[in-house]
């Protein structure tokens, strides 16, 4: 895919159909790629070729459409292992989504690693999904969850996250930017901190993924997690970066076809790599729909899509300031293009509600992080979450929307 030679969103905006539609008679402010993100025409045109001109099951099919979509299929894991700069592809297992991949390594590691009275250091930052799994095995083996406190701009606290660490910590698991308030998390030094201690870590990666360019060697997670469709992919896949050492070492977590070696009904031995942990039939087009994703993202190029989206992030920031009995939560120094907010007197619900007259599609409730919006004391919150296809005009459309909202409440 040929690189784009300077940062044009109007000209980006072309390549996704969605913005051509009409929301209540409007134009669409799309303001909810945290949750899911769009996806460019040649992610659409991708998927719709797997179907239509390649589709067939992949691995060991000798006729020639298994063998062009195991290709292509193999092709988008060549991509991403390329993209996230793994030592192997069979460090790049794919998973139905990230939540899969938090409950593949809490099960598989956990059942490896953890007995009673050992402890999980998470964050108060945390996604459910990078919370719950971690329970569920605490509860199997035994295990204590401890979370790692964050202060009143929602910043993660790294002299208490090293006093946390202890001889008891058996893995840490953190993401990388917040998807509730944006804070970016400085990844690298809580690595180093737990790898000087010989505990392994996992990282979600999911918000990171659409906004900045993540090298696994380079960090040195153990565990690297993310989800397709928040990157511009197809729903239905995610991703599993992990160290070879860790998939030697660790038990499958799902048993069935393509992840075997052997079977006899008295004994089962397994495959290794990554196939040990891909059960089943796999996300195929949706694979295929993600590594044209990654490469379309690529063309655009970080360092300029870090650029304008820091850019509309300062703009929203400001603009929503200066609106009166407006409150963003979670001002961390270091953020990626996601705010939340509240305004005083409305329920997000109610902002919610009304900001979509007018075509603004933003996100209301608890983000999947209640521990975090508990730390602040709201039960929910209103959140505008950008991506590269957003302009200034997207963040005008939510000011003039929030506008209306409070001449509706007075």
């Amino acid at each position: 895919m040929n690189k784009i030679s300077s940062f044009d969103v109007e000209r980006i905006r072309e390549d996704f159909p969605i913005f051509l539609e009409k929301i209540h008679g409007k134009r669409l402010t799309f303001l909810d790629s945290g949750a899911s993100a769009q996806k460019p025409r040649v992610v659409l045109d991708a998927v719709q070729k797997a179907y239509t001109e390649t589709y067939a099951n992949v691995h060991r099919g000798v006729h020639y459409l298994s063998q062009q979509s195991t290709e292509l299929y193999e092709g988008a894991r060549k991509t991403i292992c390329a993209h996230m700069n793994a030592r192997s592809v069979d460090e790049i297992i794919f998973t139905k989504n990230a939540t899969e991949a938090f409950n593949l390594v809490a099960q598989s590691y956990g059942q490896l690693a953890l007995k009673p009275g050992d402890e999980i250091l998470l964050s108060y930052l945390e996604h459910h999904s990078n919370i719950v799994p971690w329970q569920l095995i605490a509860e199997r083996t035994g295990a204590v969850v401890k979370a790692v406190p964050i202060d009143s701009n929602g910043e993660f606290l790294m002299e208490e996250y090293l006093k946390l660490l202890s001889p008891k910590t058996k893995i840490v698991a953190v993401t990388h930017i917040s998807n509730a308030i944006g804070t970016i998390v400085p990844v690298k030094e809580v690595i180093k901190a737990a790898r000087d201690k010989g505990i392994p870590v996992l990282i979600d990666g999911s918000q990171a993924m659409p906004h900045m360019k993540v090298d696994v060697q380079d960090l040195d997670a153990d565990f690297y997690v993310f989800t397709g469709h928040k990157v511009f992919a197809p729903t239905g896949v995610g991703v599993l970066y992990a160290k070879n050492d860790w998939l030697e070492k660790m038990p499958p977590y799902q048993g069935g076809g393509d992840m075997i070696n052997r079977v006899t009904i008295e004994k089962t031995t397994y495959a290794t790599g990554h196939s040990k942990f891909e059960a089943g039939t796999p996300p195929i087009v949706q694979a295929i729909g993600l590594g044209v994703a990654i490469d379309y993202v690529n063309s655009i190029g970080f360092d300029a899509i870090a650029a304008h989206e820091q850019a509309l992030l300062s703009y929203a920031t400001e603009e929503l300031t200066k609106l009166n009995a407006v409150r963003i939560i979670g001002q961390a120094k270091n953020k990626a293009p996601i705010i939340s907010f509240e305004m005083e007197g409305v329920h997000p619900h109610d902002i919610g509600t009304i900001v979509d007259q007018a075509g603004v599609a933003i996100r209301v409730g608890h983000h999947c992080a209640q521990p975090l919006m508990d730390f602040f004391d709201v039960p929910s919150t209103a959140r505008a979450s950008f991506a590269f296809y957003n302009n200034t005009a997207d963040v005008d459309a939510l000011i003039d929307s929030l506008k209306m909202v409070q001449e509706f409440f007075g």
